[in-house]
């Protein structure tokens, strides 16, 4: 655990050194005003955000050994990539700008809540008698499924992905397991609230109102998730057969939770989150011209207050039995690293619409006569949240659609619903489309689950998502 820190304070001293550093000139003091104009780029900038992706499907498959050891390196490769161009195209000030903005606003909170859940849950554990069954497994992933859009769906994901693993553990076949527990726990079970999934949060810090997830999700959210876990009964009765050890004997010990104070912690997790979607003091921090608001900032706090917290007063032997390391979040911080910067070009294209070199793509979703066309809206704001954020990903066809939230719950309810379904329901189609789907891997890995590879995985969920979502195309949006 040092080491990792140790690694993060002088990152941080790095980056505090080059803000201190850097003196703009007068042609520069409107930075703030300003930000990357994608209608300027070509897709030449999205090289680097398909490198990594690229990187994270095959190295894993043929250098194993030096991926393991070295992803970190490649993640800086591949940010390099995307910082010296921006610096020789635009200057260091600029490019500075654009690192800060993204560190400060994106990244940092992002790791810090996954980094709180991940400590908090890797607390809680599961006792007693549990064997991973067809009818054991399919009750959990249910659970998780329904908890997923009140406690998010990350926290729902990292609260039950040790106990299934457990449960699981004597079994040979058990990777399709864990991606259907991605697809239902991480990802579709998150679609009733804004609490589930952050799309849906971001719609409601514009205005959609809390509940209306909850009402119009709630039948496609039943069908895509009852199918689906019909689907892993049957396919884990099948894999069942093919089992040459038998279902562990083990003492009848009653289940029973341990580290249990952590779901309190858990709860104030959701509630420091919630917080800062609804209390707005107008008081913001400028930081080399970017404003850091001060609701985020006691968020940020409060959650790492409440790992701190989880950390001190959980006894070690719980996070032992449940073989908690550092590696899994080490991981996802260093990938995602990566990922956030290169994406910021793939972010700043999106964004310029049709000025943009994806305008074929925005282009997409409307008729010839100008209205909405929402089974594209479907499709095309799902397949973009597979591979990008899905949450900017569900902002700029929110404003696609006219960004009025009267209007979008009203007149086009349908359109915003297909967009809310396309960015929730659509990450789950790679490791990578939701937060914690490669949380999940990464902790599936460490405890000796084999899991899919990135194109592997793919395979699972053109298999089995998509001809549900072809499903959903046909009731709802045609």
């Amino acid at each position: 655990m040092k080491p990792f820190f140790k690694r993060w304070i002088t990152a941080a001293a790095v980056v505090a050194g080059m803000v201190a550093a850097s003196r703009p000139d007068a042609a520069w003091a409107g930075v703030a005003e300003y930000s990357l104009d994608g209608s300027e780029l070509s897709l030449w900038w999205a090289i680097p955000f398909a490198g990594i992706l690229l990187s994270i499907a095959i190295f894993p498959l043929v250098a194993p050994v030096f991926w393991h050891r070295h992803f970190g390196k490649v993640s800086l490769f591949w940010a390099l990539a995307i910082l010296v161009p921006m610096t020789l195209a635009y200057g260091f000030g600029f490019t500075l700008y654009e690192l800060l903005y993204t560190a400060l606003l994106e990244y940092i909170p992002f790791i810090i809540l996954l980094f709180s859940l991940f400590t908090v849950t890797g607390g809680i554990r599961v006792a007693g008698s549990v064997v991973g069954t067809p009818a054991f497994n399919t009750g959990l992933l249910t659970l998780g499924t329904a908890l997923a859009s009140w406690m998010g769906t990350t926290g729902a994901a990292m609260a039950l992905i040790r106990t299934l693993l457990r449960a699981n553990a004597w079994r040979r076949y058990r990777a399709h397991v864990v991606v259907f527990f991605i697809f239902l726990v991480a990802n579709i079970g998150g679609s009733l609230t804004p609490l589930g999934d952050p799309p849906l949060f971001l719609g409601f810090l514009k205005g959609v109102p809390f509940f209306w997830p909850t009402v119009n999700m709630l039948m496609p959210m039943l069908l895509v998730a009852s199918i689906l876990l019909v689907v892993f009964w049957l396919l884990d009765l099948w894999y069942m057969r093919y089992e040459q050890a038998a279902p562990p004997r083990e003492v009848d010990e009653p289940i029973h939770v341990e580290g249990w104070h952590n779901f309190f912690f858990l709860a104030g997790i959701v509630g420091a989150v919630l917080l800062s979607g609804v209390w707005r003091p107008g008081v913001t921090f400028e930081i080399y011209y970017v404003k850091v608001e001060l609701q985020n900032l006691v968020r940020d706090l409060l959650l790492l207050l409440i790992a701190g917290l989880s950390w001190l007063t959980t006894p070690p032997e719980v996070r032992e039995a449940n073989d908690f390391t550092w590696f899994p979040i080490q991981e996802v911080a260093k990938l995602f690293a990566g990922i956030f910067i290169t994406i910021i070009p793939v972010i700043a294209i999106l964004k310029a619409g049709t000025e943009g070199a994806l305008a074929p793509v925005v282009a997409l979703v409307n008729n010839p006569d100008g209205s909405p066309n929402d089974a594209m809206y479907f499709w095309v704001t799902g397949i973009l949240s597979s591979f990008l954020d899905n949450a900017p990903t569900y902002l700029v066809f929110f404003n696609a659609a006219g960004g009025d939230p009267a209007v979008l719950t009203t007149e086009l309810n349908r359109t915003l619903l297909a967009i809310s379904a396309g960015a929730v329901f659509m990450g789950a189609n790679t490791y990578i489309g939701n937060a914690p789907n490669f949380m999940v891997r990464a902790i599936a890995e460490e405890q000796g689950t084999p899991m899919p590879s990135f194109f592997g995985y793919m395979l699972w969920s053109g298999a089995f998502l998509l001809p549900v979502f072809v499903l959903v195309t046909f009731i709802w949006f045609v």
